[in-house]
């Protein structure tokens, strides 16, 4: 990947964020503006709503004393909760409260209201009360009514949980407002991981590259010594210096060949594999990655069961290390003599290849993430085996290119087996 393309899929990421936070910011900014719109309208009808119910109170109470209000204008809100009720005439404290709980009632005010009454002839307050719609628990009225000193008999009335009032008729655009917010929020924090996980990867990338390049130094040294060694007569006269000499030279070569392909894979995980897809039989590749296992560990033993004669189309490179390194790991995370049994079954329209050890096994809380990049299980014989968490990652990235499922699960006595399932037969 060029420097301009990196820099364009940068640019292009930073244009994505900033468009997805400003369309989430303008939709939140609409919906609290239509949010502040309804509950301006909701205060409105309240007002309207309270404004004829008191109407309706007036009425009530000069019907009950048998006279007719001449009053046009008898209402005058104070502020947005507290009304003055101007009714010219003399009226009992009881009547009042049971004509303003029954006509709030009526009308649809189930709040909690208190009021005052007061008369002409006194400059204080002569009767008051606390009124609850919700509870029958009494409480009392910390507001002080101002006395107006132009009227004559009226009384004061005032909605203490009136914003409360309001925003419970607002539940859907309080609600639809909650999960934007948090749908914003939940976008900050994505936008923060992904800038995160961008910042971590850079430096995976740059620590492969210095290690691709750390590794191929020596190797080179060691391919040029081996194939002068190898031209020696005296490693030709004598077969296992020979075969010792050619084994460094395969291996180094095969090195120099996963240097080349597997840390390309982990350095780019967005550069696609182009796989060389061919018939292959299973049961020589298995024996040759166990016989090149066995150099190394004389004491492994591996069974190979079911149908020895089956096919699978694949690419053989990518194929041959997808096994060598889930063979390898098994004898990692083995405390004892590994045993490795390989279970091939052919099945209607696939192959299964099963791959049980007897090795340590896995916490079945962990299991799920053994095949992460980079991911190593926290145990004592993980401190004691050397390696990146790549090998399990590169085998299931393998499978994915090739369209195959991958599987982990513990064994009932000991060890761990991981499944195949390569839907395609040739």
């Amino acid at each position: 990947m060029t420097y301009s393309v990196l820099r364009l899929k940068i640019n292009k990421l930073n244009i994505a964020i900033i468009l997805g936070f400003v369309a989430i910011t303008g939709i939140l900014a609409v919906q609290l503006l239509w949010t502040k719109q309804a509950f301006n309208y909701e205060e409105q009808k309240f007002s309207q709503k309270v404004h004829v119910t008191l109407l309706q109170v007036i009425d009530r109470l000069y019907e009950l004393n048998g006279h007719e209000y001449p009053l046009k204008n008898p209402i005058n809100k104070i502020t947005s909760n507290y009304y003055i009720v101007n009714v010219n005439n003399d009226f009992d404290a009881n009547m009042l409260e049971y004509c303003l709980k029954t006509e709030f009632e009526r009308s649809g005010l189930i709040t909690d209201f208190e009021y005052a009454i007061y008369k002409c002839e006194s400059d204080e307050m002569v009767y008051g009360n606390y009124v609850s719609m919700s509870n029958k628990s009494a409480q009392k009225s910390a507001f002080r009514f101002p006395k107006q000193g132009n009227l004559v008999y009226y009384f004061a009335i005032r909605f203490p949980k009136e914003t409360t009032y309001i925003f419970s008729s607002l539940v859907f655009w309080l609600v639809l407002s909650g999960i934007l917010l948090v749908i914003l929020l939940i976008y900050v924090f994505s936008i923060f991981t992904i800038l995160q996980q961008k910042k971590y990867s850079e430096l995976q990338r740059d620590f492969i590259n210095n290690m691709t390049h750390e590794f191929k130094t020596p190797l080179s040294s060691i391919l040029i010594a081996s194939n002068y060694l190898s031209k020696q007569d005296k490693i030709h006269s004598d077969e296992k210096l020979a075969k010792y000499a050619g084994i460094i030279i395969q291996q180094s070569e095969k090195l120099n060949t996963h240097i080349e392909k597997i840390l390309n894979i982990a350095r780019s995980d967005d550069a696609p594999l182009l796989l060389q897809k061919q018939k292959l039989t299973l049961v020589p590749l298995l024996q040759a990655v166990t016989d090149n296992l066995q150099l190394k560990h004389e004491s492994l033993e591996v069974q190979i069961e079911g149908d020895k004669e089956a096919m699978i189309l694949a690419d053989e490179f990518h194929f041959t290390n997808l096994v060598y390194n889930v063979m390898d790991n098994s004898i990692k995370y083995c405390d004892q003599k590994p045993v490795i049994t390989i279970r091939i079954a052919s099945l209607k329209q696939a192959i299964t290849i099963a791959f049980s050890d007897n090795g340590i096994g896995i916490p079945g809380n962990k299991i799920r993430h053994i095949f992460d990049k980079f991911y190593r299980i926290p145990t004592s014989k993980s401190n004691e085996v050397r390696g990146f968490g790549l090998g399990l990652y590169y085998v299931k990235k393998i499978c994915l290119l090739h369209g195959w499922k991958i599987s982990a699960s513990n064994n009932e006595d000991k060890g761990i087996t991981i499944s195949l399932l390569i839907p395609d037969k040739p």
